[in-house]
């Protein structure tokens, strides 16, 4: 039998097979696999030579433009071209750094150059974090394919050109956070139907439009704080009902909140009305039915009660108000994990529910009228007083109740609050012994003031237990018996704090708008430091306090203070205190003001003290030293020197006392008779 032969294809249909086979395996191109563009596409040399142009313009100190040279700029780092026509499509300074790389951000300098306007075909323009100066292009409006212009977080200055308002496929406009000045008009919107993120928070600019205006956008991010909207409330607005984010912060704003705000933001999960000022109440049940995960309006002139709150509600801040009455009998939002109330005129009783916001991270209740007693969560607590395995309340941070009048013994709920890492109690009518626990069940503790209070007896050694403690404020109760000889087990005191250090966590810290499970705060808090009363906001974090000033405390000053060389404030004042001022207190070489006035000390002044290179505030006021004054540069540096040494009849030596003295007493009734005139 014959063997069948193959059919053998003829030569022109094999070649045709053989050309499809190659196509389907050879990999298909892409913007990003710019090497499979045929040479003749890559590149086009007048978009080339705009790019070296624009690179002419800028400063790279870190060298992030190396790339940016031959004859394909395809290949540059940052820069994207189409596949099908070589075109420039996309510059990107954020691809120049890449995940993970050891550059900072904020490197490249230099201005914007026109040059760039002959990307004709360029899609998205991205050079934000960076230090570019000088105003965008006014015919930025000519690369009409634009869909995303992002300079956020520059130097640039001027007005936002009119031209982009030509830009139809705009969908993002982000020029927050630089100088950028002037006004803006609904020609810069004209035309920007697809615009859905709008930042220009950080500049100083101007939103005018006519009051019947309708925006032909719907908004996803409106992100506008400290543009001028104001006075009256931005009707514009009325539409946007897309919004997922509001911020419309500092923006001169003096007016009250319209009912369509309450309907039209219904849906939208962040809302920043902070810093203006806003006047009227919040309303109770359109409030109440919002879908909003974070509210800020702090810092206004709203009055009246605190409405129910929205169920999906995390943050909330309505600080620095006018707000008054009771907390609400129902809170309503089981998820709240920030509550910042600070500087109202809130009464009443704090309410039992506390006991169930199994969520609460921050809790500022601060410079309100609330008094009586904390609530006791006694589903809580063990009928031995330990904590149960419901721990409700572990995640609490920060708890801010100073200047209120809030009644009895240490809240017995603290013990289940082992991350607690900020206690603000001072300035209240707290009373009882501290108890040993409170150094056993708080070991993330950084920051503690008991201040003007009625706590009495001894302070427990346990306290030195808080490894983490930087800020202790014992001053003003009825303290007695001596202070611990355990003081250098105080680590966090023997070491400078750092910028990532646990209390940064808490001041100063300014989460994006968008983070629903914390809103922007800053605290603050009084710190009896160089003899006056100063408030601390962002610095409290690098704050290293030791007050037990006015107290009734005896015994001498530990040896064990010199352990503890980060300590700014050191203050023992008006207590029993005696023996002699230890000879290392010139280790503690960070100090800053050291006040051991209205005590018993005897004996000389350590020649130690003037080499606290950094004391600017010295009080040994009203004991009994002897001996002569130690001299030193620093020393002589003081202010209001009779006063730092008055009251002790056998100190001797330059400065001369009674010349000092009678310098202060002339000083002091001088402005007196000219005050009374």
């Amino acid at each position: 039998m014959r063997a069948i032969q193959p059919k053998m294809a003829k030569p022109e249909n094999l070649m045709i097979q053989v050309t499809v086979i190659l196509a389907m395996c050879w990999p298909s191109s892409s913007a990003q696999a710019v090497g499979a563009i045929p040479p003749s596409t890559l590149c086009i040399p007048r978009e080339r030579d705009a790019l070296l142009v624009f690179k002419a313009g800028l400063t790279d100190p870190d060298n992030l433009l190396t790339s940016w040279q031959g004859q394909d700029c395809c290949q540059w780092d940052g820069v994207q071209c189409s596949n099908q026509t070589g075109h420039v499509v996309k510059l990107d300074s954020y691809s120049l750094i890449g995940v993970g790389a050891d550059q900072p951000m904020g490197t490249i300098g230099g201005e914007v150059s026109s040059a760039l306007l002959e990307l004709r075909h360029l899609e998205e323009l991205t050079f934000a974090e960076n230090n570019l100066t000088g105003s965008l292009p006014d015919q930025l409006g000519l690369l009409s394919n634009l869909t995303v212009i992002d300079f956020n977080n520059n130097r640039l200055s001027g007005e936002i050109p009119s031209s982009i308002g030509a830009l139809t496929k705009l969908t993002d406009l982000r020029l927050g956070f630089n100088n950028l000045n002037g006004t803006i008009t609904e020609s810069h919107f004209g035309k920007l139907a697809n615009l859905r993120y709008l930042e220009l928070s950080g500049n100083s600019v101007a939103m005018v439009f006519q009051e019947s205006w309708v925006a032909p956008f719907k908004l996803q991010v409106a992100d506008l704080k400290s543009c001028r909207l104001g006075p009256k409330f931005p009707r514009w607005l009325k539409s946007q009902d897309s919004i997922i984010t509001l911020d419309i912060s500092n923006a001169s704003i003096a007016d009250s909140i319209p009912e369509w705000f309450w309907t039209t933001f219904s849906r939208t999960r962040n809302l920043v009305l902070a810093t203006n000022k806003i006047i009227g109440m919040l309303p109770t049940k359109l409030f109440q039915e919002m879908e909003a995960e974070t509210v800020d309006l702090g810092d206004n002139l709203l009055v009246g009660p605190i409405p129910k709150l929205p169920r999906k509600l995390r943050s909330l801040d309505l600080s620095r108000n006018n707000l008054s009455g009771p907390l609400p009998s129902d809170i309503g939002a089981p998820l709240l994990t920030t509550l910042i109330l600070f500087k109202n005129s809130l009464s009443g009783t704090i309410p039992h529910y506390f006991c169930h916001l199994e969520n609460l991270v921050f809790v500022d209740l601060s410079a309100n009228q609330l008094h009586g007693e904390f609530p006791v969560c006694e589903e809580q607590l063990e009928a031995d007083g330990s904590t149960s395995n419901g721990n409700n309340s572990s995640y609490i941070i920060m708890l801010n109740l100073n200047s209120n009048r809030l009644s009895g013994e240490l809240p017995i709920f603290l013990r289940k609050c082992q991350n607690l890492t900020f206690l603000d109690l001072g300035y209240n009518q707290f009373s009882g012994m501290l108890p040993t626990w409170i150094g056993e069940k708080l070991p993330s503790l950084s920051f503690l003031s008991l201040r003007s209070n009625l706590f009495y007896g001894h302070i427990p050694q346990q306290l030195t237990q808080m490894k983490s403690l930087q800020y202790l404020d014992l001053a003003c109760n009825n303290m007695s018996g001596t202070i611990p000889r355990s003081l250098a087990d105080f680590i966090a005191m023997a070491v400078a704090p750092q910028r990532d250090g646990p209390l940064s966590d808490i001041v100063g810290y300014d989460n994006a708008i968008g983070d629903a499970d914390v809103v922007s705060y800053t605290d603050s808090s009084l710190v009896v430091m160089k003899g006056q009363q100063l408030e601390f906001t962002h610095g409290i974090m690098y704050m290293v306090n030791f007050d037990l000033s006015c107290n009734s405390l005896t015994g001498h000053i530990p040896e064990e203070i010199g352990k503890l060389p980060a300590l700014k404030n050191l203050n023992l004042s008006w207590n029993h205190l005696s023996g002699v001022i230890p000879d290392n207190i010139g280790e503690v070489h960070s100090l800053e003001s050291l006040d051991l006035s209205h005590n018993e000390f005897g004996g000389e002044i350590p020649g130690s003290i003037a080499v606290l290179t950094s004391l600017v505030y010295l009080n040994l006021s009203y004991n009994n030293l002897t001996g002569r004054i130690p001299s030193g540069n620093q020393l002589q540096t003081l202010n209001d020197q009779p006063s730092i040494y008055i009251g002790n009849p056998g100190l001797c030596g330059p400065p001369s006392l009674q010349k000092l003295f009678r310098t202060w007493f002339n000083a002091t009734y001088s402005k007196r008779e000219q005050r009374y005139r």
